[in-house]
């Protein structure tokens, strides 16, 4: 199959300038393609991860990426899907979140050889950046019709609210435009990709490379990633799920996609995932068929941790799957703790409590909350019920020490099948 068939089964063309030109020309030779990236933070989120995968994809089809990073465009803010102005970065910030951004692409395309299908990455403040006003505006700004940017849905969407648009953010399109035309003269690219929110972005640089140098260049969207009730993927109420692991955890990011609702497992599947068309339809049939079995989230959380944090992020996960669900736990850190029982009751106790008599279990129990009084305890211990990081405790008298935390500070406790508690020992 063909990378724009590809591209079409799985639902990945949203709009392209040039519909039935464009298949034919991306099978019948290696063509230059760019995606930019905003440098917000100093790592990408999910959302991200589909124009990263479609970079990707584009290389594995034999053709050749750019991923530009904008250094410039992020002083300015992207207005586009915004209600209210960005808070403008500055350059130190910056320069620190293009760093991130860098080492995380690097994880998903090969930045080898440019020649033989290599990919490369640019900055675009390194051709901004010694551009005067004036130079700009004479050169740039003059092939730009007013009419034409007031048109852009990004820009009417903005001048509809109380708050208007800054000139600063108006002259955004620009400068993404004129990324695409210096693109094509340094590096022959010839078509731009993005999300269903850079349509207007991406057709201003078409036309300014036609104004400006009477080239030809083309653009393609993707749909964003929204899921069936219309918000995005990737948010929580915790915030945003990133790429980067000190910011979400691999236990994190996998329980993310493991509690995928079914209306949204087989578009993620397709969307971000490079399983074949036959091993998706077949989850697609498992899934109406036996969905308490949810084996296409589980598919979906085992691909993109390790997609995104390799085999030994994906085992890191697993492990702490299993631990919340009873598997013995042992040499872990208190981060990583934190991370599995992050909604679970814990309390602060003196590390004294532990290093000399000991601390009775019946006593832990009643601190923790798991019981209610020590015959509630001795009721629980005596059923069997009680456990200290997932091992059964059968002594009613027995007391616990240093040799009982599960990681440096803190000891997991547990009632019954399902409820834990933290000790915290400072």
């Amino acid at each position: 199959m063909s990378l724009f068939a590809d591209l079409t089964w799985r639902g990945l063309v949203n709009q392209t300038t040039a519909p039935e030109f464009l298949p034919e020309w991306l099978a019948t030779g290696q063509r230059t393609v760019y995606c930019g990236f905003d440098p917000t933070s100093d790592s990408l989120h999910v959302g991200s991860l589909l124009p990263v995968m479609l970079l990707r994809r584009f290389q594995k089809a034999g053709h050749r990426p750019i991923a530009l990073v904008g250094g410039a465009t992020g002083m300015v803010g992207d207005p586009t899907g915004k209600t209210d102005e960005r808070k403008l970065l500055d350059e130190e910030s910056l320069r620190h979140n293009v760093a991130g951004i860098r080492s995380q692409l690097e994880r998903f395309i090969d930045f080898g050889d440019a020649k033989s299908g290599g990919a490369t990455l640019v900055n675009n403040f390194d051709w901004m950046g010694p551009i005067t006003y004036l130079e700009f505006l004479r050169d740039v700004g003059k092939h730009f019709p007013v009419n034409v940017m007031l048109s852009k849905d990004s820009v009417k969407g903005r001048l509809e609210r109380d708050s208007g648009i800054s000139y600063t953010e108006f002259s955004y399109m620009l400068l993404q435009a004129y990324d695409f035309v210096l693109l094509k003269r340094k590096l022959g690219c010839e078509l731009q990709i993005g999300g269903s929110d850079q349509w207007g972005n991406i057709t201003a640089g078409i036309d300014l490379a036609r104004r400006m140098d009477g080239t030809q260049l083309y653009g393609m969207t993707c749909p964003l990633l929204l899921k069936s009730d219309g918000t995005k993927m990737g948010k929580t109420e915790k915030g945003a799920v990133y790429l980067s692991a000190a910011k979400t955890s691999p236990y994190a990011f996998y329980q993310y996609w493991i509690n995928t609702a079914d209306a949204d497992a087989g578009m993620a599947l397709r969307f971000l995932t490079e399983l074949s068309h036959e091993e998706i339809a077949a989850l697609d049939t498992q899934r109406t068929a036996e969905p308490q079995k949810r084996e296409s989230q589980k598919r979906l959380a085992e691909e993109l941790t390790k997609l995104v944090h390799g085999e030994a992020g994906l085992d890191a996960a697993r492990r702490a799957t299993a631990i919340f669900f009873g598997a013995e736990i042992e040499n872990l850190s208190d981060a990583e703790l934190g991370e599995i029982f992050a909604d679970v009751q814990s309390k602060q106790l003196t590390r004294d409590s532990l290093a000399t008599a000991g601390l009775p279990l019946v006593d832990a129990l009643v601190e923790s909350g798991l019981c209610k009084s020590k015959g509630d305890a001795r009721r629980v211990i005596d059923q069997g019920g009680a456990y200290v990081n997932n091992r059964r405790q059968s002594g009613v008298d027995t007391k616990l020490s240093l040799t009982d935390l599960a990681s440096e500070t803190v000891m997991v406790l547990r009632s019954g099948k399902k409820t834990y508690a933290l000790l915290r020992f400072a």
